[in-house]
């Protein structure tokens, strides 16, 4: 299986769209959509080929051996990831083949699409520190751009505070790296583990898991890290509103966090420690706060900022059953918060508006967006038996395991926060008497279709909590994570040089 091409596929569209699609908008879709669709069949082919792999395929980019080279590592977590960050990169393309018509330069659109998705899939398959901080770059440089497409006022100056903030904590992440590279003589993430097992524990270390904790954490918008994120989410056309909460937080900075402080660092116990009060914090201000906002597009983004906390405080149980829930929520709030977002541009395709305080009456006229919207909610809000109820419910019933009865306690309370706020939703923007809001414009076929697809998902995703099936899908997912610095071990049989 040739890995670098979850790397050239999108950046090859990327740059094809540049040449041949700058007067033609729906040739630019059809590549990116080509593209998209392409990487999530591989992606899925690759997590069923794995155990024939021993649980993890290695590509060198050169004929040097590591950690003289590149290379691409594509285990059981790694696939996950790619098959999210595919299947919402797909979704989000189709929806954007009517949406973006309201906006200018569609070519561009799709371009810089591509080349966040191509930042997003170079994250998840590196195997080395730098090349890690390279994709980042790329996508963050894209989600900039995309933050601010629509050159508004708004627009620039979330971009602006968006670029300033992940500056800030990309040069964290590099000089965190930095320090690693001085005591290690090595980049890569297996070399760099074996160094630190072998040299023993330098006191430093403590330094480079603050710098990995805040730069990481602002990708991840977690608290105190996520002023950027509730007005990045609603600058942003909707489509890339799904794809940053959807997957480019987890991709860039949940995935990140685990890969590196499990597979790398042994799962420190201070570092869980931390991560589990600052998952708890996120879902308690992002929950609140969500409370108080108006504009639809700007309570999801703080709704984001929650509901990466359950995520968060998953994996920073550190139990198999907290790593089961933390894997499941990242996988079913990147479907259901794509699909309030995808809901929330629909809305505002249709009437001009996102404050909710002008709508009321809408689901008699956009019904598609009404009925999606209801599932999208009762999802989110851990209502069974949508997918959000068994992810919820296992993080719940982990922190109870785990001791951690108090947090298990705020979980359940806030997911009936989360209710509240979003049957706000509901009651301002889709039933209730008709504001001042009118419907200016239908909401077109590709809109409804990738509502549709989600609000279905958000349904039928809910089969993974059947034994037989999660033994097959997530539990390898689990071990990858439980193994913590067995992933250096596999990769050990593959490079000599690291003997």
């Amino acid at each position: 299986m040739i890995l670098s091409q979850f790397i050239f596929v999108p950046l090859f569209a990327a740059f094809l769209i540049a040449l041949v699609a700058r007067k033609k908008g729906n040739v630019a879709a059809v590549i990116a959509l080509i593209a998209c669709a392409w990487l999530l069949v591989v992606s899925i082919i690759g997590f069923f080929k794995l155990p024939a792999y021993n649980g993890l395929i290695l590509e060198n980019t050169s004929g040097w051996k590591i950690p003289f080279t590149i290379s691409l590592v594509l285990d059981n977590l790694s696939c996950f990831m790619l098959i999210v960050v595919s299947l919402i990169a797909f979704v989000s393309a189709f929806y954007s083949i009517q949406y973006i018509n309201h906006y200018t330069g569609k070519w561009n659109f799709f371009a810089l699409f591509m080349l966040m998705v191509t930042g997003m899939n170079g994250v998840i398959i590196t195997g080395d520190f730098f090349n890690l901080f390279v994709f980042m770059e790329i996508s963050l440089i894209a989600a900039y751009s995309l933050v601010a497409f629509g050159t508004e006022a708004e627009e620039l100056e979330a971009s602006f505070k968006y670029a300033t903030m992940g500056s800030i904590t990309s040069t964290m992440i590099l000089f965190g790296i930095g320090i690693l590279y001085s005591f290690t003589s090595t980049l890569n993430m297996a070399d760099v583990g074996l160094q630190l097992q072998k040299g023993g524990f330098p006191k430093l270390i403590f330094l480079v898991y603050g710098l990995f904790i805040a730069g990481f954490g602002l990708k991840t918008a977690l608290v105190p890290f996520h002023a950027w994120l509730p007005d990045a989410h609603p600058s942003a056309p909707a489509p890339i509103s799904a794809m940053l909460s959807g997957v480019l937080i987890k991709s860039l900075g949940v995935y990140a966090l685990v890969r590196i402080f499990y597979n790398v660092f042994n799962a420190p116990q201070i570092v869980l420690t931390i991560l589990l009060f600052l998952g708890t914090l996120s879902i308690i201000i992002g929950g609140l706060l969500s409370v108080v906002q108006w504009d639809f597009k700007r309570l999801l983004g703080f709704s984001s900022i929650s509901q990466i906390g359950y995520v968060v405080l998953g994996f920073a149980l550190g139990t198999p059953l907290g790593i089961l829930g933390g894997l499941l929520h990242l996988f079913y709030h990147a479907i259901f918060k794509s699909l309030l977002f995808l809901n929330s541009g629909a809305v505002e395709y249709a009437t001009g508006t996102r404050d909710l305080r002008k709508m009321g009456g809408l689901s008699k006229e956009l019904k598609v967006t009404s009925s999606t919207s209801m599932v999208g909610t009762l999802a989110i809000s851990g209502i069974p038996p949508f997918n959000g109820f068994f992810s919820k419910l296992i993080i719940i019933i982990a922190c109870i395991q785990a001791d951690h009865i108090v947090l298990g306690i705020i979980a359940g309370l806030v997911s009936i926060i989360t209710l509240a706020y979003f049957l706000k939703v509901q009651r301002y923007a889709f039933y209730g008497e008709r504001k001042s809001a009118k419907i200016l414009e239908n909401v077109p076929i590709t809109l409804k279709t990738a509502m549709i697809v989600l609000a279905v998902l958000c349904l039928i995703t809910s089969v993974f909590m059947i034994p037989s099936i999660k033994t097959v899908t997530f539990d390898p997912i689990v071990n990858s994570v439980m193994g913590k610095t067995e992933y250096i071990n596999k990769i050990l049989p593959f490079l000599g040089s690291l003997k």
